[in-house]
């Protein structure tokens, strides 16, 4: 199982810049797809980006051509790099595995505690 600590949220004005870190342990980062997943209060958990072992990326429509998504194997740690936020970015974002069989299988279903991120004026 892979532990996972989310940091780097905050409260940012419309058009500003986060940059979100996901630290993990527990030796397996190395071997799976890793993904940035957000979260509203009364809503399901939504995937938005992923990154797979090769550095393949992939977007959410609601967050391509804004966010980027990196990995830095060495250190076992995951990025958010997210430009031009919207209100509606506001959530609480979590990293994880990618894909779902992963988290369940691999994780357990486990998640970090996320990190907040508001987008207001």
């Amino acid at each position: 199982q892979v532990q996972l600590v989310e940091s780097g949220g905050g409260l940012v004005q419309p058009g500003g810049s986060l940059t979100l870190s996901c630290a993990t342990s527990g030796g397996i980062f190395d071997l799976y797809a890793m993904g940035w997943y957000r979260q509203t209060p009364g809503n399901q958990r939504e995937l938005i980006a992923y990154i797979t072992l090769d550095n393949r990326s992939n977007y959410d429509d609601s967050v391509k051509g804004r966010f980027t998504i990196s990995r830095d194997n060495a250190k076992s740690t995951v990025y958010l790099e997210m430009n031009n936020l919207k209100p509606e970015d506001t959530a609480t974002y979590f990293c994880n595995l990618y894909p779902q069989w992963a988290i369940t299988n691999v994780q357990g279903d486990s998640w970090g505690q996320g990190t907040q991120v508001t987008v207001s004026s």
